[in-house]
């Protein structure tokens, strides 16, 4: 009977040095991840709108109010906009059948290039949406 109650009271304290490293590793997991989830690295700001339609973000083209335009994270030159578009849609029917291009503009840039990009993305053969502010 000695015997058992010598172990028990030798072991009344619990390592929790291993638990730290998880939990850091977790933590570090979680912040990455979600720094890689948002799509659109290039913050504009968007005009608020009052419908809530979801769209799978294939191809963001994205005009600042400094009048730059991006696909994706890339600065292009506004003149290259149908070659490039073309070539980013024709990229993505790989994947899907009719690839999306997301518009998003900023409020305070100039709207015939937005309109560009629109007539861009018609003649590629791709939807096009408007990314807005709820």
């Amino acid at each position: 009977m000695s015997l058992r109650s010598r172990l028990r009271d030798n072991h009344n304290e619990v390592d929790a040095g291993p638990l730290n490293d998880v939990l850091f590793i977790l933590l570090m997991f979680f912040l990455l991840v979600s720094t890689l989830a948002n799509p659109n690295v290039v913050k504009v700001n968007n005009p608020k709108g009052k419908s809530d339609t979801r769209v799978s973000q294939n191809i963001v083209v994205t005009v600042t109010k400094d009048q730059k335009v991006f696909i994706g994270t890339q600065q292009i030159d506004m003149l290259y906009i149908d070659s490039l578009l073309k070539k980013e849609v024709e990229g993505q029917r790989k994947y899907v059948d009719t690839p999306t291009v997301i518009l998003n503009v900023d409020t305070a840039a100039y709207y015939g290039q937005a309109f560009k990009i629109m007539e861009a993305a018609k003649r590629a053969k791709a939807r096009l949406a408007a990314n807005i502010k709820q």
